[in-house]
């Protein structure tokens, strides 16, 4: 599966101590993450990580286009609700895209558990739903 992970700044050593308690069950898949947010996951797992742009310079939007193109599976993106971003705009894009196209979306760490509890038992079952039998995006 294709696995996206973001997270602002005040959010980062939480989605670090998130991948590197997971780390077993997503090294299985292709992660991608925004750049700065991907150099440290890199630097602090030793995964493999597709980097796009960092957030404010267009990385989410990178991202809501593999959404949109039916190439990403899963996005988990630890959001700072407290803090004022720049690029605000790109962030509720992303979601939108996620919830237009049905993909599954942790903004916190409670859900991205439920997530990769469900990676991690096999159960791929709202593929089905969304995508088909074949459980294939491009059907």
């Amino acid at each position: 599966m294709n696995i996206a992970l973001i997270a602002h700044d005040k959010k980062k050593d939480a989605l670090v101590g998130f991948v590197t308690a997971y780390k077993a069950i997503l090294a299985e898949h292709n992660l991608y993450a925004t750049g700065t947010t991907g150099t440290r996951l890199m630097n602090e797992t030793g995964l493999s990580i597709h980097r796009f742009q960092s957030g404010p310079y267009g990385g989410d939007q990178e991202i809501g286009a593999y959404v949109a193109n039916n190439k990403m599976d899963i996005v988990i993106f630890f959001r700072d609700p407290l803090t004022a971003q720049p690029h605000e705009p790109d962030v509720t894009a992303l979601i939108r895209l996620c919830d237009v196209y049905s993909v599954p979306l942790a903004t916190n760490m409670g859900t991205a558990e439920i997530i990769i509890k469900g990676l991690e038992r096999g159960d791929l079952s709202w593929r089905t739903i969304v995508y088909g039998k074949s459980g294939d995006q491009d059907a």
